[in-house]
């Protein structure tokens, strides 16, 4: 199928030409002639999988078809990261039409924001907790929102939105076409559907548990005390042309993009200490080219849109395995290829055990060539463990909600 199948306004489809796009992605092949019809949607699609511009154009197309004033359409995410990537995408595809967009985040003044919403913006592109402070000011009117998109749901429920989410939603008028987006489809995202959603039509492209194919994972043991001088030393050997190095935590995100600097990286920083401008700043380097490294937190792991990154390194294995599927996400976008690297110490052995486990793949271990080991690392990984020795925590966590 191409896009000229799906029955957009042609304004849009000269969008989508001057993107450059000629073929949608199966997400977008199955949500948006459901969409269009203006039922109400529950998408499941990998991260990179182009699920964005599959609710952009048919919300762009509801505008186009029935115009009016006031805020029209709702979007709400869980970061601001991921905030500007949604305008963005929906600047891209509307390009050819009238509509203005205003991005409600925190992090930032409210006087931008709201002469943004004073404007007459037809789109508002928000994170739940700077729209609630919105909402009690008076600043912003949601009785005339005709469409309501839930992106990144299960991200904003695990960031503990749901409240918010509730009270925002109490404010939308009760005849509208809500679409919610998704990495992983569970209970937790069951319940938001129950009480947000009107028979949604479910679209499931890919399990949750899946890696793109075109990321070639490894995994190099390492002890703790020469973790930091394996990672310059695989940057070094390793045909980078931008990476994304992900910590567990702020302070050792700084301390570690202070060590690469000083071995000659030009590096950013992304995390939640660092102010709008700087996040802003890093992503920008980043995208231009001009930092060939971003060291960040999982804050980053689902707002980054940058297309050839070339690979993704865990310089911490991340605690829940499906972080690491968002952080592995970030390379091999749109059907490309690319590689994610693990460093592992042996405390963090049940941790990628877990990983593993739920992506159902034993990753391969390895060596770094012509690196001076202080202990032999162990290739071989252990065997799976007994049904009694399984880690069970996730779902312990999801019986408990």
């Amino acid at each position: 199928m191409s896009f000229q199948n799906l029955d957009l306004h042609p304004d849009l489809m000269r969008g989508v030409r001057a993107m450059g796009f000629t073929d949608p992605t199966p997400i977008q092949t199955q949500a948006i002639p459901v969409a269009l019809q203006g039922q109400d949607l529950l998408g499941c699609a990998q991260t990179g999988s182009g699920k964005t511009a599959a609710f952009a154009l048919p919300v762009l197309q509801h505008l186009l078809h029935k115009p009016g004033p006031g805020v029209r359409a709702l979007i709400l995410v869980p970061t601001r990261e991921l905030a500007a990537q949604v305008e963005t995408s929906f600047r891209d595809c509307g390009r050819f039409t009238p509509f203005k967009i205003a991005v409600v985040i925190g992090g930032v003044g409210y006087h931008g924001q709201k002469q943004a919403l004073s404007q007459g913006a037809s789109i508002v592109v928000a994170t739940p907790g700077r729209l609630k402070d919105h909402i009690q000011q008076g600043t912003i009117r949601l009785d005339r929102v005709d469409v309501l998109v839930l992106d990144e749901a299960d991200r904003m429920l695990d960031m503990g939105f749901l409240p918010d989410i509730r009270a925002i939603i109490g404010r939308l008028p009760k005849n509208r076409q809500t679409m919610m987006f998704s990495a992983t489809l569970g209970p937790d995202i069951d319940r938001v559907a129950a009480f947000a959603m009107k028979d949604p039509r479910r679209v499931e492209i890919a399990k949750p548990t899946t890696v793109a194919t075109g990321i070639n994972q490894i995994v190099y043991p390492v002890n703790q005390g020469q973790k930091g001088e394996l990672l310059v030393a695989v940057l070094q050997a390793a045909q980078i042309r931008s990476a994304v190095v992900f910590c567990r935590t702020k302070h050792g995100a700084d301390r570690l993009s202070k060590r690469l600097k000083e071995k000659g990286f030009s590096i950013g920083v992304l995390h939640a200490d660092r102010t709008q401008g700087q996040r802003t700043q890093a992503m920008d380097s980043f995208r231009e080219g001009k930092t060939q490294i971003l060291v960040a937190t999982d804050i980053a792991a689902r707002g980054i849109d940058v297309r050839d990154i070339s690979h993704v390194v865990n310089y911490d294995v991340p605690r829940h395995p499906e972080d690491y599927v968002h952080r592995v996400g970030r390379t091999a976008r749109a059907q490309g290829v690319g590689d994610a690297i693990t460093l592992m110490t042996p405390d963090e052995q049940p941790f990628l055990s877990s990983i593993e486990r739920f992506v159902g793949t034993v990753f391969p271990r390895a060596v770094l060539p012509n690196f001076t080991y202080t202990i032999k690392p162990v290739l071989t990984p252990p065997r799976p463990k007994s049904f009694r020795d399984m880690n069970w925590s996730r779902f312990k966590r999801r019986s408990r909600r």
